[in-house]
């Protein structure tokens, strides 16, 4: 039927390995399913059991999940169960409160459409999936809500949020024992992401 759910109880399934509910974030995106409501539901509850879980297997299980062919459901999932709240607190963050005088765009739907069209570039270019492109994709603006700022007129800015950024997931990745390379990659592609704007128009 399409539909993710647990073999018993989620809350028995879940409370055995907490892990099975990023894993059921997972299967969404890499099977298109969605996921049945108790089994949502005990996800919301059971969040906070993810704590007893090794960081080394949260880590392996979010990335297998940012190299399914469409991670935003899932990452959608997470958000909605809190479970990112736990695991990479730093996207649902990016859910900032629209001041009704002051203007930017949805920062959380931007990242998930760069996300999106960073893998559309992967496969576009027949290129392998690039957890490092994935990652930065997913972070580049998380330094936005440290550094937003309303000028006068409502014109809201983010000045340096790409410096601020960099440290901010360099630090996230190191805390989920991301390994070096990748850590100092996905920073580098953060810090530079603004570099070249509007280079394709020739400004």
């Amino acid at each position: 039927a399409g539909r993710i759910t647990t073999p018993g109880s989620p809350e028995v399934s879940f409370g055995d390995d907490p892990l099975r509910m990023m894993r059921a974030a997972r299967f969404v995106s890499q099977l298109g399913f969605a996921v049945a409501e108790p089994t949502v539901q005990a996800m919301r509850d059971l969040a906070p059991r993810l704590e007893i879980v090794s960081v080394e297997r949260i880590c392996d299980e979010l990335s297998k999940l940012l190299r399914t062919a469409d991670p935003v459901p899932g990452i959608r999932l997470l958000v909605e169960t809190g479970i990112a709240q736990l695991v990479l607190p730093e996207i649902p963050a990016l859910k900032l409160e629209i001041d009704e005088h002051a203007h930017h765009k949805d920062v959380y739907e931007h990242s998930l459409t760069v996300l999106k069209q960073a893998i559309d570039l992967e496969k576009a270019r027949g290129h392998d999936v690039d957890l490092v492109l994935r990652l930065a994709a997913l972070l580049h603006d998380i330094g936005k809500p440290a550094t937003r700022k309303i000028e006068a007129g409502g014109v809201v800015t983010f000045h340096h949020h790409d410096v601020v950024g960099a440290k901010l997931a360099g630090r996230r990745l190191k805390a989920l024992r991301f390994d070096n390379d990748t850590v100092a990659s996905v920073a580098r592609l953060i810090e530079l992401h603004l570099r070249f704007f509007g280079y394709t128009e020739g400004e």
